[in-house]
């Protein structure tokens, strides 16, 4: 089977949103009033990388949280022994959460320190268009912009 190869979709312009939801907001009245949506596509323009800053990263946040992360991985493993190992004790498996969550805790701060306090910051990244088009094939765009005219009616 070919590699199919996104490419923009071609048709007519029948709506312009300034946010995605908008834009999905009217595809999904087309499709609540059985308008056949798969004759129409979502075009974003002018898109922008936007990265959003969420908090502070300090050595003891990292290293608490790769310590904890490291203690549920000795927990998993020391269950593992528990489960199929014999004559083990149930201490086995405290041993190995302390034992994960230590070695979590030194591989944070070491990872930490190796970046000399270089973005001590964590963030969410995402692409973002300026504007949203709902485009439609030619066939059925008149259709769907008399549909999506009676939606601005309802919101205006």
């Amino acid at each position: 089977m070919p590699l199919a190869i996104p490419e923009i979709p071609r048709g007519i312009p029948i709506g312009t949103y300034p946010t995605y939801l908008k834009a999905q907001e009217a595809v999904d009245y087309l499709s609540d009033h059985e308008f056949p949506v798969e004759h129409v596509s979502i075009v974003g323009s002018d898109l922008r990388l936007v990265e959003n800053v969420t908090g502070r990263l300090t050595r003891s946040k990292v290293v608490s949280a790769t310590a904890a992360t490291g203690a549920m991985w000795g927990l998993f493993m020391g269950g593992l022994i528990l489960l199929f190992g014999t004559d083990v004790s149930i201490l086995v498996l405290l041993f190995a959460g302390l034992l994960g969550a230590g070695f979590g805790a030194g591989s944070g701060w070491m990872a930490y320190a190796a970046t000399g306090g270089k973005r001590d910051f964590t963030s969410n990244t995402g692409v973002v268009a300026t504007s949203y088009e709902v485009v439609c094939e030619p066939k059925v765009a008149e259709d769907a912009a008399n549909l999506l005219g009676r939606l601005a009616l309802r919101d205006g």
